[in-house]
């Protein structure tokens, strides 16, 4: 079967990507913390349990649910519309040798919890500003990266996810 140009170039962007990646997977506090993420980000729990937590600490329960809703619809786009137009292979189907996530029943393209996590990043500092926007990030990239870090995802799901969590998250803006 012959690739599409577009394809050929994600492949060798995803090897060489994965090639320099791999000595970073030799550290056992990194796979600890990546496996963590990886695992708190099924589901978008990482980011439901933020709008919870921050939502009880300011009284905001309108923002908890909207935040919780609207990943939901984020969730649906991505994993019951997106993903089913590429149904790209995963690199593996349980994650790096002695890194164990969550089996995925989606495709790889592009990457849900690294959507969820652009997602989030936009809604969250829309609603907090300030230096929580710092944090929103270092979580975002945390979890995104992990998926890439595990072998559940190629680099460039991950990047495509965030691109398409951010898209998302700029549309329903307008709803907070």
């Amino acid at each position: 079967m012959n690739r599409l140009p577009v394809a050929q170039i994600a492949d060798s962007i995803d090897a060489r990507a994965d090639r320099l990646y791999q000595p970073l997977r030799n550290f056992s506090t990194l796979n600890s913390i990546m496996v963590a993420a990886s695992t708190l980000g099924d589901w978008s729990l990482i980011w439901h349990l933020t709008g919870l937590i921050r939502g009880v600490i300011t009284t905001q329960f309108r923002e908890i649910v909207l935040l919780s809703v609207l990943l939901g619809v984020e969730s649906l786009i991505v994993n019951l519309g997106i993903k089913r137009l590429f149904r790209r292979k995963r690199p593996t189907e349980h994650g790096a040798d002695g890194l164990r996530v969550r089996k995925p029943r989606t495709s790889s393209f592009p990457s849900g919890h690294a959507s969820a996590a652009g997602f989030s990043v936009v809604m969250l500092s829309s609603m907090t500003g300030g230096w929580w926007v710092a944090l929103w990030i270092v979580l975002a990239t945390t979890v995104s990266t992990s998926r890439f870090h595990v072998r559940i995802h190629h680099a460039t799901d991950v990047v495509a996810g965030a691109v398409v969590g951010v898209a998302l998250a700029l549309a329903m803006l307008p709803v907070l």
